[in-house]
């Protein structure tokens, strides 16, 4: 196996360039296996990224056990070295009003609208992601204390890159909700600081998205597991957290996920003592475009109501020359559906505009 993450594992080397620019906005796995690809084919590449580093979630949320960082970073190195990738870091392509705050927001240095991407390129791959954590609303879920499983990690992966001086502080009783494995990073990356950890989950290890190796896994590292309980109400002292009630579940009929769905057990309350609570039950997709209608019709891009980017078949949204992939289309998943994505985006754009091409040479 390579060292390095090989992004453009379809050529030796680059081909004479075609004269052809394209924009990548998100530097994640979606965005580089593109770049990747569409380096194979001479095309002039420049990567937009808000973050101090491309790499999107493998190098800032996923932690360096799963996917060691100079594998991420070397790969970049090459596509930047031998085949001509331009990255654009600290900059974020937006167009609209800017309703939440986004982690790696803080590094932003340079800000551009879609539309001048747009014009500036003869074609787009937006490969934004999901930078937006969802926080369930409870009785005190606003206190100081309460985070997401990203910007938990968020911190720490900052820190490793030398990127802040402070290491963030991991809490003395850490309290992860979910069972995906953002839950699980956080769980362990809190074990691993000295945290007390524990790991809590609405069903049972045999649904959670994680699966049951993983969390047996972190188990054995010393990660308190509990099934079928559901967070109630974030307590709190001075303004901080101090625990969190939890109420007992069972399994009832399917939902629309087909997974059996949680129903409260009345009378079934308790209380763990915590200082720091996690949310890890899921992010929410970051195109660079608000979803005001004036927007929307400006750019002819669709945004489903999860906020995703509505494309087609061939990942092209209602403006032919912008495509998109990743999270930011299919809301959070897993780096090899992103990837893949990424790839087949790629190809369809190549192949759309050498057809237009043929029909109709673009005008310079």
């Amino acid at each position: 196996m390579s060292d390095y993450i090989k992004y453009a594992f379809m050529c030796k080397e680059r081909p004479p360039s075609n004269n052809l620019k394209v924009a990548i906005i998100g530097a994640g796995p979606a965005g580089l296996a593109a770049a990747g690809y569409l380096s194979c084919h001479g095309y002039e590449i420049t990567v937009y990224d808000k973050q101090p580093l491309p790499g999107g979630l493998m190098l800032f949320a996923i932690p360096p056990w799963r996917i060691p960082r100079h594998r991420v970073l070397l790969g970049v190195k090459e596509l930047e070295e031998k085949f001509g990738v331009s990255f654009s870091t600290r900059t974020k392509v937006f167009t609209g009003e800017e309703k939440h705050h986004e982690e790696g927001d803080m590094f932003v240095e340079k800000k551009i609208s879609l539309e001048e991407v747009v014009n500036n390129h003869d074609l787009v791959l937006i490969t934004t992601g999901t930078w937006v954590s969802k926080i369930p609303r409870l009785p005190g879920s606003n206190v100081k204390g309460v985070t997401s499983a990203l910007e938990y990690v968020y911190g720490f992966r900052l820190f490793e890159l030398k990127l802040i001086d402070r290491k963030p502080k991991p809490g003395r009783k850490v309290v992860v909700i979910g069972g995906g494995y953002s839950a699980v990073d956080a769980a362990e990356q809190a074990l691993r600081e000295g945290a007390e950890s524990y790991l809590l989950y609405r069903r049972t290890i045999n649904e959670a998205p994680a699966g049951i190796f993983e969390i047996e896994r972190v188990q054995r590292m010393g990660v308190e597991f509990q099934e079928l309980v559901a967070p109630v109400e974030i307590l709190a002292e001075n303004g901080w957290v101090k625990g969190i009630k939890m109420q007992k579940m069972r399994l009832g009929p399917p939902d629309e996920t087909g997974r059996p769905q949680p129903v409260p057990i009345e009378g079934s309350e308790f209380i763990i003592e915590a200082d720091t609570v996690v949310f890890a039950t899921g992010e929410t997709a970051t195109p660079p475009l608000s979803p005001s209608e004036e927007v929307l019709n400006k750019l002819g891009i669709k945004l489903s109501k999860s906020n995703t980017i509505i494309v087609n078949e061939r990942y092209q949204t209602g403006n032919p020359k912008v495509f998109a992939a990743g999270d930011v289309v299919t809301g959070p998943s897993k780096i090899g559906p992103a990837t893949r994505s990424g790839l087949y985006a790629a190809r369809f754009m190549h192949s759309w505009i050498q057809a237009k091409l043929v029909k109709q040479p673009l005008a310079r």
